[in-house]
């Protein structure tokens, strides 16, 4: 008696979508064998049902169904002629490239103040002279004394900020020569206790709520 030789994977057609099994994809190559339309439509749609219990996880998309479809065309070699309700996508279409995103390459004088305080004072030189922009001049020239002291904590004189701002303004903004801004260790402890990021965020409500709960359990015992 001769053994009958074994079967395997490597020597089958290799799948389209490996994630949906073999099973799925002998569904499609005999749905794609059928002779009469309506009756391949009524097939393909139970293979969608099918390989949405598959992929639960695509419930959540806005284009659960399309994609879908688009799967099971793709099973199909794109040969899969049915009535669907999404229109046949093309070998083509699906492996084509986003287009490439233009970031922008403007250069800032001042790196350490970044480009929202360069926003910042061009918006108020554009303003009208008086005490509004007089009160924005010195509350921006506030701001880049703080993102100077992000990236040297040591002291710097006001005098300093005054000066890169009548720069980055073009002369437009201008304080008085003996302008107090905020106190440099004023700013630091701001800097210091402000959490760095939402991690940090969430450490401190959590470690404050736990805090809370054990100062009710000894209350109550």
């Amino acid at each position: 008696m001769t053994p009958a030789p074994f079967d395997y994977n490597t020597q089958r057609p290799q799948l389209a979508i490996p994630e949906y099994g073999r099973h799925v994809q002998r569904m499609v190559d005999h749905c794609m064998e059928m002779e009469d339309r309506d009756q391949r439509t009524r097939t393909a749609k139970a293979i969608i049902q099918v390989i949405g219990r598959l992929n639960p996880q695509l419930r959540n998309s806005d284009n659960f169904e399309r994609t879908l479809w688009d799967h099971l065309y793709i099973m199909s070699a794109f040969q899969l002629d049915v009535d669907g309700p999404y229109p046949k996508p093309t070998a083509e279409g699906l492996e084509s490239k986003p287009a490439r995103v233009n970031y922008p390459q403007s250069k800032i004088k001042y790196g350490h103040y970044g480009k929202m305080v360069q926003r910042m004072i061009d918006q108020c030189a554009a303003m009208e002279e008086g005490d509004t922009r007089d009160a924005y001049t010195q509350v921006i020239a506030n701001h880049m004394k703080r993102q100077f002291l992000v990236w040297n904590r040591d002291t710097v004189p006001d005098p300093l900020i005054l000066k890169d701002m009548g720069e980055m303004s073009k002369g437009k903004l201008k304080l008085p020569a003996d302008t107090q801004l905020a106190a440099t260790a004023e700013l630091l402890r701001i800097i210091q206790s402000g959490p760095k990021n939402e991690v940090d965020t969430r450490k401190r409500h959590n470690s404050g709520g736990g805090k809370k709960r054990n100062r009710n359990r000894k209350k109550r015992y």
